[in-house]
């Protein structure tokens, strides 16, 4: 029973009910295929001065033209240094000048100054040492040593240490 055709109002014939049920669903799913939209859904079509751009066209005219002439001026450029000899001038006719020379010119001489004011002192001063007290000592200590030792300075050279087996 549940594939049998089931009608929504009572009928006498469910066969003829079944038919004309059904093509008025074929008429109907053949007018909904052909139908047309009422509604424009499109959206505006955009003026052609949008879409063009004149200005970038003109911007970008302009751009191409100034690389154009640098073009033809380095070519111009090029073309005269391979038709030159090739001399090239590399001599710079300006002098170096340092901004704080001059102050390291005062403190180069502040220093020379105090390096010769220090030398001066160094000079003028007499030496603490004594070299005659040192020599003095000297000999008392090698003349204490020679009384202690058990060969005289001038004996010892003479011996010879000879160990034989």
């Amino acid at each position: 029973m549940h594939r049998s055709y089931q009608p929504l109002k009572p009928v006498t014939n469910r066969f003829l009910q079944h038919k004309w049920d059904q093509s008025d669903f074929d008429n109907h799913r053949r007018k909904v295929n052909f139908a047309l939209p009422v509604v424009d859904t499109k959206g505006i079509k955009t003026p052609a001065h949008v879409h063009l751009k004149l200005k970038k066209l003109q911007l970008q005219d302009e751009r191409l033209s100034t690389v154009d002439r640098d073009n033809r001026l380095l070519a111009t450029k090029l073309a005269d240094i391979v038709g030159s000899k090739g001399l090239v001038d590399h001599r710079n006719q300006y002098q170096l000048k340092s901004l704080n020379a001059e102050k390291r010119r005062e403190e180069f001489l502040l220093v020379g100054r105090q390096n010769q004011a220090i030398y001066q002192r160094i000079t003028a001063r007499q030496s603490e040492y004594r070299r005659s007290l040192w020599l003095d000592d000297w000999e008392r200590a090698e003349r204490h040593r020679d009384d202690l030792s058990r060969y005289p300075k001038g004996q010892r050279q003479d011996l010879c240490f000879c160990y034989s087996r």
